[in-house]
């Protein structure tokens, strides 16, 4: 895997099946922070994992386990896939340890930082989330806040997002490139993939301040882009739902961002959020 990865393809097994549907380390693609795996487990197949020198996020995508950090076995999950409801997610420090048994299929997403901080391990659940639109008109997305800066971690940061089919998000355009508190930090971001159709498709467009650099990626279910500085915006093809799990970590968890002055102007013309958010409610709501 080339240092200047930018994207990363799903690997999806056969329908059904286990195994890793994605996975690049720091190192492979050439950047200070994150490393992902995402995994399917299917009923009855166990997962250990450890932490060292890392903290780590599991976000559960769909399904429900049995999981055991040291605290007793804890069932896990429940939403069928991403579009389903709100997540379970388990926050682990360095030197922790847990063993997850799917109790039905499920898929994972596992981020991992370089961290030695001595904090506790803490299970997030869809009553300790928040959701709120953002944006207006075609410019309007859900956001889900799992690990926002508040939550006791050393560097991670985890988002949900939910785009309307022909929509635009992570817009107004926003860089968080230079380490210039209040107004920017520096934050790596991942931008990990689910569509609601086989068929759907979204454009991430990376671009840098001075223009200099303007690329346009297509992605799919299962593909995850990797930020590593500039604006980054996003649009979902027509007639398709997108949903993106955001993992950042950088200089400082604050999520201060720039963004892009020729474009700022628009949120003076937004009226209203797009009617068919929010695209997933609490259980219950």
């Amino acid at each position: 895997m080339k240092s200047n990865t930018s994207v990363v393809h799903s690997q999806n097994p056969s329908h059904g099946q286990s195994g890793e549907l994605l996975r690049f380390t720091r190192e492979e693609v050439g950047w200070e922070w994150m490393s992902l795996v995402v995994r399917r487990l299917v009923p009855g197949e166990t997962l250990s994992l450890h932490t060292e020198a890392e903290e780590m996020a599991l976000v559960l995508l769909g399904g429900q386990c049995a999981a055991d950090w040291g605290e007793g076995v804890v069932s896990i999950g429940g939403r069928r896939n991403v579009f389903d409801g709100l997540p379970y997610a388990l926050y682990l420090p360095s030197s922790n340890h847990v063993v997850l048994k799917a109790e039905t299929v499920c898929e994972i997403a596992e981020c991992r930082v370089p961290s030695t901080a001595s904090l506790q391990p803490k299970l997030i659940t869809p009553n300790d989330i928040s959701s709120n639109l953002r944006g207006g008109e075609n410019a309007s997305r859900q956001i889900i806040d799992v690990i926002p800066p508040e939550f006791p971690a050393d560097k991670l940061v985890v988002v949900e997002v939910y785009t309307p089919g022909g929509n635009w998000s992570s817009y107004p355009p926003h860089k968080h490139e230079v380490h210039n508190p209040p107004v920017e930090v520096d934050l790596d971001e991942i931008y990990y993939y689910r569509m609601n159709d086989p068929r759907a498709f979204a454009l991430q467009n990376l671009y840098s301040s001075d223009h200099a650099r303007d690329s346009i990626l297509k992605v799919h279910d299962g593909d995850a882009v990797l930020v590593r500085d500039g604006y980054h915006p996003v649009v979902a093809g027509p007639g398709y739902d997108i949903y993106y799990l955001n993992f950042l970590a950088g200089t400082s968890r604050s999520m201060m961002v720039t963004e892009d002055p020729d474009h700022v102007w628009l949120r003076s013309s937004w009226k209203q959020p797009d009617a068919r958010l929010p695209l997933v409610r609490a259980e219950g709501a």
